[in-house]
């Protein structure tokens, strides 16, 4: 990293490594009955069951999640 990106990074606060390794999530899924909340890019690694539609279960209770969309934020809070 050069001085100039360096010092682009301290000042916007964002770095290359960080953009590269997180993938984009466009929402999260919840668990209405007990607030478990799993974001859409870590459902396949966290091993949940699916519906009959395709929809993840709750690692808890076993209910089907909802799926909410992020804002433009970018977060899927």
């Amino acid at each position: 990293m050069g001085i100039v990106s360096t010092i682009e990074s301290a000042l916007t606060g964002t770095t290359d490594d960080t953009a590269e390794s997180e993938p984009n999530s466009t929402g999260a899924y919840w668990c209405d009955d007990c607030g478990v909340r799993i974001r859409d890019v870590e459902v396949e690694s966290a091993g949940l069951e699916h519906d009959d539609e395709g929809t993840p279960q709750c690692p808890d209770c076993g209910a089907a999640m909802r799926f909410e969309r992020s804002h433009a934020d970018g977060c899927a809070c």
